[in-house]
């Protein structure tokens, strides 16, 4: 019965577009003064193009509703289940988000870890997890580019990209300033302020500072820390516009600093059997012994510079990043150990406190392309791409049960990456219907990569090293596409693309050994198409994909023997759908919707992991211990997601507005590690949001307050399996007011 269900619901999806595209046929009659949708201007394929004439599956978020979903003071998580096929988890709190699109990412919580989703800001790539959660504040607009995007888009993205553009200088003289107040004390502003410094010169400052106290108190008389979840971030942007004749130079200084808390974890709380939590489970309270906190400071640089010489536009993209972390968590989510089994919440077998730090980093990459701009039916861009990243990871134990939390266990980790790329793509126009687009990429990828043991821990590598690994391969990775204009309102269009993922090393000798993942290589198709409804009242976009991923990285987390160890897949499938929809339902009521369906499936008759340490019912057939995960889906990949927006708005005298905006977000049910077990398989979640407010003065002034999660959904969103049965939580619900001048 299940499973025709699911049938259905994928029949109606389908059918949905469908039906819309039918009444297209005959549009709604309005007057001249009915609300309309504007034009969505894109960079999906590096030019300034209308998304209805690109041939990928995207989504946009403007600057209105980036600003409503992180009214809460949230993190870059905001944006998860905001997209069809977008999830965003993370099991360090606000340091290190994990991004998934269409089932493809990485669980990975090594800050080594590589991810199949490209993360670019302000057309910079950031390759390091802990870069990839910079704040989101006085952003233009957010696109989710899904499907392989290679060939113009950073370095590892099979998955596809997520891209922010700031808001950039200009001539006029501007900014805004946002001030927020909610509960547990939280405090929210951010602002921007710019304009002309010359003829030529503009400069644009913004700023973002946001805190929020402890909502979690500890129960344990004596401990290190006495509450948790409170957090103290800061972040500043400096652009500077140079506009000549004929060349155009943009440069960027940014910066962040987060002191807080790190991911809490909870011993005991999951119901042996099930996904729920235990009885009396309190999410205010935890009772634990170690030492919790996260401090991360980045800092960054970009120039981005274009000389235009008539039919031709050259461009130069310079960017430069750096970090440094800390992060302390008590894993074993209580206190107490098996010697001491009447104490902590729960049996706790052993005691495991860590921590993991970045001391040294550097990331310089140089982009160069040449991009033509002819009059005749065929254009093209062609370039080059180079990557350089260097770092230290630290991985630190620590003993919970004697005073002080004393240091047990040191590991170093080293490694330096080494890329470049050659790539060319050109668009054909057939005809004043058909055009073409293909796209070439040469990639060539180098690392380098030593780990050694200070200090010994009692899961880990005896004292020694370095020991040495060395990985080095290239590829050729292709896209091609076409788009067919049916009318002035419908396109279809097709698309099949091939992405790449160079090798992964893991060296965790804290708790395991060196493990290496090869390349993993993925086949993309895809049909869709994109329409403007009812005199532009209304847009839809709609497709079908399936991917085929050869050698899929995946990582075995956790286990009896509590290590992670990188594994290649032989195959792993994907397939689904995706539906995007806006409309003025009214000339007061816009209305988004969003829906995926991915169908994600691991083929590898032969992939065996280690499953939990204790607790747990693994579902999979089982060889020693191991569980054979042929057939399972892949971690963290909900088979749907569905995400609502609705503003409503009424005028109120000759100049101001009054409103009301909620949104929500669904996502199904997800398996947090590779083996299947009720207790590590997420219930589905459902968050929504509220925003009831005034503006006035032509919307330069806006005054509201507003809730998240404002059904206090509570939730556990992720697991360790080594220990017991310790989960995480998502975030509780907010509320506060917030006011906002423009100028």
């Amino acid at each position: 019965m299940r499973h025709r269900r699911s049938q259905l619901a994928v029949a109606l999806a389908c059918a949905l577009p469908l039906a819309a595209l039918a009444q297209s046929a005959d549009p709604v009659a309005s007057p001249q003064s009915a609300a309309t949708l504007d034009a969505v201007q894109v960079t999906a394929q590096r030019r300034v193009e209308n998304i209805q004439d690109v041939p990928v599956s995207i989504t946009t978020l403007d600057a209105e509703k980036l600003g409503v979903l992180g009214s809460g003071g949230t993190d870059i998580r905001f944006l998860s289940g905001r997209v069809p096929s977008l999830n965003i988890e993370s099991s360090y709190g606000r340091a290190f988000p994990r991004f998934y699109i269409r089932g493809l990412g990485n669980t990975d919580f090594d800050l080594n870890a590589s991810q199949p989703v490209s993360l670019i800001y302000d057309d910079v790539v950031l390759e390091n997890p802990l870069l990839k959660g910079f704040p989101v504040f006085d952003i233009a607009g957010v696109e989710v580019l899904r499907g392989p995007q290679g060939t113009l888009f950073g370095r590892n993205t099979p998955a596809g990209v997520v891209k922010f553009d700031s808001v950039r200088p200009s001539q006029d003289f501007e900014g805004y300033g946002k001030l927020a107040y909610g509960s547990d004390n939280m405090w929210n502003f951010e602002g921007a302020v710019g304009g002309a410094l010359s003829e030529r010169w503009s400069a644009r400052v913004s700023a973002l500072y946001q805190r929020r106290d402890d909502s979690v108190r500890n129960t344990l008389a004596g401990a290190p820390n006495d509450g948790f979840e409170g957090y103290d971030e800061s972040a500043a942007r400096v652009q500077f516009l140079y506009e000549g004749d004929g060349f155009e130079g943009l440069f960027n200084l940014h910066r962040r600093d987060l002191n807080g808390t790190a991911r809490l974890f909870r011993a005991n709380i999951i119901e042996p059997g099930s996904n729920r939590f235990v009885p009396g489970f309190d999410r205010d309270s935890v009772s634990v012994d170690g030492v919790n906190f996260s401090d991360l400071e980045t800092w960054g640089g970009s120039a981005r510079l274009r000389w235009d010489f008539g039919q031709y536009s050259l461009y130069s993209i310079t960017g430069y990043e750096t970090l440094e972390s800390l992060n302390r968590g008590d894993i074993d989510g209580g206190y107490g150990a098996a010697f001491l089994p009447d104490s902590g919440p729960g049996f706790i077998p052993f005691a495991a406190e860590s921590a993991d730090g970045i001391p040294d980093h550097t990331q310089i990459t140089q982009e160069v392309r040449l991009e033509s701009n002819l009059d005749g039916p065929f254009d093209w861009q062609a370039g080059a791409f180079w990557f350089r990243e260097e770092l230290t990871v630290d991985s630190l134990n620590y003993d919970s049960l004697a005073p002080g939390n004393p240091q047990t266990g040191h590991a170093v980790q080293e490694q330096r990456n080494t890329a470049w790329a050659l790539f060319a793509s050109g668009e054909y126009d057939v005809n004043d219907k058909l055009k073409l687009r293909g796209g070439l990429r040469y990639t060539q990828d180098r690392k380098d990569f030593s780990a050694s043991v200070l200090q010994a821990v009692p899961f880990g590598t005896p004292v020694g090293g370095p020991f040495v690994e060395t990985t080095d391969v290239d590829d050729i990775s292709w896209d091609a596409s076409a788009v067919y204009e049916i009318n002035d309102d419908i396109n279809v269009y097709g698309r099949v693309a091939k992405g790449f993922r160079a090798p992964s090393i893991q060296g965790r000798l804290a708790f395991g050994g060196i493990s290496v993942a090869d390349s993993e290589e993925v086949i993309s198709y895809e049909v869709g198409v994109k329409a403007d409804l009812w005199d532009r009242r209304g847009r839809i976009g709609f497709n079908l994909f399936r991917y085929n991923v050869d050698g899929q990285q995946l990582i075995a987390v956790g286990g009896a023997t509590n290590q992670a160890i990188l594994l290649n897949a032989d195959r792993s499938i994907g397939q689904g759908a995706e539906l995007d929809l806006q409309a003025w339902l009214t000339d007061s009521l816009l209305v988004t919707w969003g829906t995926s369906y991915n169908d994600t499936e691991i083929r590898d008759p032969n992939l065996a992991v280690a499953i939990c340490g204790g607790g747990c019912t693994v579902t999979d057939p089982t060889v020693d211990g191991f569980a054979l995960v042929d057939g399972n889906p892949l971690p963290q990949a909900p088979k749907w997601i569905h995400n609502l927006t609705a503003r409503w708005a009424t005028p109120v005298g000759d100049d101001a507005e009054f409103y009301v905006y909620t949104d929500w977000a669904y996502r199904g049910q997800v398996n947090f590690f590779l083996y299947e077990s009720p207790e590590f398989r997420g219930r589905s979640t459902l968050e929504g949001g509220l925003r009831v407010g005034t503006n006035w003065n032509q919307g330069n002034f806006d005054l509201a307050v507003f809730g998240r999660n404002i059904t206090d959904s509570t939730r556990i969103v992720g697991g360790i399996d080594f220990n017991n049965l310790t989960g995480f939580i998502n975030e509780p619900r907010t509320w506060g007011v917030e006011f906002t001048a423009r100028f």
